[in-house]
């Protein structure tokens, strides 16, 4: 068994669509990022990476290509996952936890696991999602970006 933890944080901006979990939200303003700025996927694949020992989503996807401009951050997390299982490692279960005031993710939490599990090619109960606030502070709290930390287990 192995575990990794993977971290990201976006400047949310004007004119983007917002895209969480692989999903977008309705919202004026999105996550700033050389692909989708799904902070929710980006933490993932670097969990998934991390336990697998195999670097980090900057390794395997340079902010500077041009192929991963724009690119959907559910293809960037199934083709991670791809090396995950090459090695030999299967998700045992992930857990995301989405950091912001808003939006609030309840009524979208069931479309994002059912994203991210499709992406990795397992049952959906497999992957949580969650969120949580930071009651006001720091750049999360004054609604500036938005931040998460996901788990994975792999065996």
């Amino acid at each position: 068994m192995r575990v990794g933890v993977g971290v990201d944080a976006h400047a949310l901006v004007e004119g983007v669509p917002l895209v969480l979990g692989g999903v977008e939200v309705d919202s004026s303003r999105g996550l700033a990022g050389h692909s989708d700025g799904d902070v929710i996927c980006h933490a993932l694949i670097d969990a998934v990476l991390g336990a697998a020992g195999l670097g980090d989503i900057g390794s395997l996807f340079p902010s500077g290509a041009e192929e991963w401009e724009g690119a959907s951050s559910l293809d960037l997390l199934e083709r991670a996952y791809a090396q995950v299982r090459d090695v030999g490692f299967e998700l045992v279960n992930a857990d995301c936890v989405l950091v912001g005031e808003e939006p609030r993710i309840a009524p979208l939490r069931g479309a994002m696991q059912t994203r991210l599990a499709e992406a990795l090619g397992v049952e959906t109960g497999l992957v949580n999602v969650r969120a949580t606030t930071t009651d006001g502070l720091g750049f999360t709290g004054r609604g500036e970006g938005l931040a998460a930390v996901a788990v994975a287990l792999l065996a």
